[in-house]
C-alpha cells in the first residue's frame, strides 16, 4: 500500500517559510495572493493487511518522527 502524509503547522505557529514565499509573490506582481502556508508531504509505501492498519501504523509513525505534535498536525491519505 502506498499512503500520503500531509504535515502542516498548527495555526498560530509562525511559518517563516510561508511568509517568505507570499512576500515574493506578491514582489512577482501576485497581489490577490493572501496568506501563505507551507508544508510537507511524505509519501510511504507500507505492508499492511488493510488500509485501517496501514493508517494506524503510519499514524504511530507521525506521532514518533514524522510531525512534532506540539507544532503540526497531519492527516494520513492511504491512496493504493
Amino acid at each position: 500500500m502506498k499512503a500520503r502524509i500531509h504535515v502542516m503547522l498548527k495555526p498560530g505557529v509562525l511559518d517563516t517559510q510561508g511568509k517568505a514565499i507570499g512576500h515574493s509573490l506578491q514582489g512577482l506582481g501576485f497581489d490577490e495572493v493572501g496568506e501563505v502556508r507551507q508544508g510537507k508531504v511524505i509519501e510511504v509505501e507500507i505492508a499492511a493487511a488493510d488500509a485501517a492498519q496501514a493508517k494506524a501504523r503510519l499514524d504511530e509513525m507521525c506521532r514518533k518522527l514524522l510531525a512534532n505534535p506540539v507544532t503540526e498536525s497531519y492527516t494520513i491519505d492511504v491512496v493504493a
